[in-house]
């Protein structure tokens, strides 16, 4: 078995980029210059944001389920990314240097396991979880801050 990791769609984050700050304080968005490496992680190519480029800071719905684990936190995406990293197999930059919370739900969008690994060892730990039969998704969290990162999916 395989696992594929998505990156958030561009397109939930289009009508923000290229507003005045005025425009995106009144969403509740705020623009950020990145100043030091690995500090701002895109949610949509799953990369570091590098110093000097822009992010925008927002609170996301992640888990929009009506269940309990309804779920939204604050997330950074690159201002003007067009590109959400979807691939198979892979682990991508940001999640491989971050310490993660993986968190598997079943169709009913119950929290079914969860568990903490280092994000160059995610695989140990993500397989096992794709192959319970109840699985039907697992959601990748940064620990330290405990913001939403990914979602994966069994392939």
């Amino acid at each position: 078995m395989d696992f594929r990791i998505i990156g958030l769609s561009p397109d939930l984050f289009r009508p923000l980029y290229g507003l005045s700050d005025a425009e995106l304080a009144a969403r509740g968005v705020e623009r950020v210059r990145v100043d030091q490496p690995h500090a701002a992680p895109c949610r949509i190519g799953l990369d570091d944001i590098p110093p000097g480029g822009w992010a925008l800071l927002l609170n996301h719905e992640h888990q929009p389920a009506d269940t309990p684990y309804r779920s939204r936190h604050a997330i950074f995406v690159e201002e003007g990314a067009e590109t959400a990293f979807d691939r198979v197999g892979e682990i991508p930059p940001a999640l491989r240097r971050r310490t993660l919370s993986l968190r598997a739900f079943d169709a009913a969008h119950r929290m079914i396991d969860a568990d903490l690994i280092e994000g160059a060892q995610a695989e140990r730990l993500l397989l096992p979880m794709l192959t319970r039969p109840d699985t039907a998704y697992v959601q990748i969290h940064y620990a330290r801050r405990g913001c939403y990162a990914a979602r994966t999916e069994r392939v």
